[in-house]
């Protein structure tokens, strides 16, 4: 079942301060810095332009696999690599099939290396750095070097000024949200168990950030 931010918003107290849509001179700023840092920067207007993104961003005959996200969610990727006539191999599918903890367990590993994997994002700093964080790091593992391209996306609300505002969004903003989510979908408590900050991305091209002019995801 697809979820919404919306789904949790009313149980989670959070900073609407660091949640606010970015002006257009921030994003701005926000890219400029990103791509100096390494990062191949896109910014569209909408969920559906992010998702007509993707589509072709990705060759056919790639592995696709995603880390959880609800922006990935609300744009509707989810349920195009479940459901769409995209070509690729569709590493989720492949692992939720297997009936065996423990070789579900080492696929979900494998999966990390995937030709492109896509996730969300919890904070973007103005000077160009990106926060994420994960209660078991199924999603942040492949990140830093496993996979062999990396598509972050998200809405322009996480961009917040600085390093330190990305930091206390993911405490403020992400993990309240997350935590409601967790509790619903799992029946447990998230934690921000594994914290990953990128500050460059050294290999030309690897990493794609999505930024998209919306309110979405946390």
């Amino acid at each position: 079942m697809s979820q919404q931010k919306s789904d949790f918003a009313d149980d989670a107290d959070i900073d609407e301060s660091l949640d606010e849509l970015a002006s257009e001179e921030t994003i701005e700023e926000t890219v400029e810095n990103l791509e100096a840092n390494g990062f191949e920067v896109i910014v569209v207007n909408s969920a559906d332009d992010a998702l007509a993104e993707l589509q072709s961003l990705i060759p056919a005959e790639a592995s696709v696999m995603n880390g959880h996200s609800t922006t990935l969610e609300e744009i509707g990727f989810d349920e195009y690599l479940s459901d769409g006539d995209h070509g690729w191999e569709s590493l989720p599918e492949e692992i939720w099939s297997i009936d065996d903890d423990a070789k579900r367990q080492a696929a979900r590993r494998e999966s990390q290396t995937a030709d492109y994997f896509l996730g969300g994002i919890n904070g973007i700093s103005q000077t160009g750095e990106l926060v994420a964080a994960d209660r078991s790091g199924s999603r942040i593992g492949a990140y830093p070097f496993a996979a062999s391209n990396v598509v972050i996306v998200s809405g322009v609300n996480k961009i917040v000024p600085t390093l330190e505002d990305a930091l206390d969004r993911l405490e403020t903003v992400a993990y309240p949200l997350e935590n409601e989510r967790a509790k619903e979908a799992y029946g447990v408590d998230s934690a921000i168990a594994k914290q990953l900050i990128l500050r460059q991305e050294l290999e030309e091209g690897r990493t794609t950030v999505v930024l998209i002019r919306e309110h979405l995801g946390y």
